[in-house]
């Protein structure tokens, strides 16, 4: 059974940073791209960052640029999403997903996982 699983959410003060996490099994990904995707209420599920487990190319949304960092561990079967320099428009459920492709579409990603929540206050 494949299972992503993401933890790291939380409260955190603008400017502040946290790391999600998103662990993976059921499956390999070693040919998969894993990738970050937020969702604030009323809100469409938007993109945020992308890496091609194998080769490690990556994809990041504009508004998080400069400011978040995604990686992988493959010992650990772990991709993490390292967000630094937060802003309160950053709050949302944060998703891991994984595709064979690397893209921004959520739509043609075909494992999800739970969410966690980020909040960021100003």
């Amino acid at each position: 059974q494949v299972q992503l699983v993401e933890s790291g959410g939380g409260l955190v003060q603008a400017g502040g940073s946290l790391r999600l996490s998103c662990a993976t099994s059921g499956r390999t990904f070693n040919n998969y791209a894993m990738g970050w995707f937020r969702q604030a209420p009323g809100e469409e599920r938007e993109f945020v960052a992308a890496i091609m487990w194998g080769v490690g190319i990556t994809l990041y949304s504009d508004s998080v640029k400069g400011r978040f960092t995604i990686s992988k561990d493959n010992a650990k079967n772990t991709v993490y999403l390292q967000m630094n320099s937060l802003k309160p428009e950053d709050t949302a459920v944060y998703y891991c997903a994984a595709d064979r492709n690397l893209g921004r579409n959520p739509r043609n990603y075909d494992y999800w996982g739970q969410g966690t929540q980020v909040t960021v206050s100003s």
